[in-house]
């Protein structure tokens, strides 16, 4: 489909999600040289709650965490609808995760005129994957390596901060950003906040997958409402 004014080329964005947990089911586990920063970090999250209590939590921060999950998506137009493709890259074993999306970014999401879109990208998706990529000794695809580069040559899109328009004071979840928008939205028996759960707990990656893989469902249709093309009819595909 082609672009509208300025606007961007919808079929040229690849839409991600991931899902994140802590690097070890407990803080018991974790290495002593690395449980003590943690430590640290709990007291400055919440002084009223002990190390341990916050663990669950750790998946949030790159330094403590790890990528089980990356969803991706992307539109075609034809016939007069939105033929959509999704699917999730997961397992235990984040570097192979990660080279999996990379060189799937590298292959077909590798110009100037492509773009990553992620609901709260620029402060959580798009940091995180290039954090572990280093932690990983994995080199970057250059839509990722934002380093020297302008403000307006980044080419990421954050839905979140489209919904800003400047106000930086609140975070706005993706789910309600759905509901108010009156779009849909898959419903599913877990939450982002139980992935930690689901992962160490159930042991559970498929269903990890069909949570992360129905959140970059959501993000396309949020995404297409700002650019008012949500009338036009989705022919949604979920692929292996």
């Amino acid at each position: 489909m082609s672009n509208q004014g300025n606007e961007i080329n919808i079929e040229k964005i690849l839409f991600i999600d991931i899902e994140t947990v802590p690097q070890y089911s407990s803080l018991e586990n974790v290495p002593e040289n690395l449980k003590k920063f943690w430590v640290q970090k709990a007291e400055k999250i919440n002084k009223d709650k002990s190390a341990e209590e916050l663990y669950e939590r750790a998946g949030i921060y790159a330094e403590f965490g790890k990528i089980v999950c990356i969803g991706l998506g992307y539109i075609r137009y034809s016939d007069q609808k939105f033929n959509v493709r999704i699917k999730s890259i997961y397992g235990d074993d984040e570097k192979q995760i990660l080279t999996d999306f990379f060189n799937i970014v590298k292959q077909y999401f590798n110009t100037d005129e492509h773009y990553l879109c992620a609901h709260n990208g620029k402060e959580f998706d798009f940091p995180y994957i290039a954090r572990r990529a280093i932690v990983n000794r994995l080199e970057l695809p250059s839509i990722l390596s934002t380093a020297g580069t302008k403000p307006w040559e980044v080419k990421h899109i954050d839905t979140m901060e489209l919904w800003k328009f400047g106000d930086h004071k609140s975070y706005t979840s993706l789910d309600l950003l759905a509901n108010i928008f009156g779009l849909p939205s898959p419903k599913d028996d877990i939450s982002g906040k139980d992935v930690y759960r689901v992962y160490y707990e159930e042991k559970n990656l498929e269903k990890i997958a069909e949570y992360c893989k129905k959140d970059v469902l959501t993000l396309i249709k949020v995404y297409l409402r700002y650019r008012n093309l949500d009338n036009i009819e989705l022919n949604v595909e979920f692929v292996e």
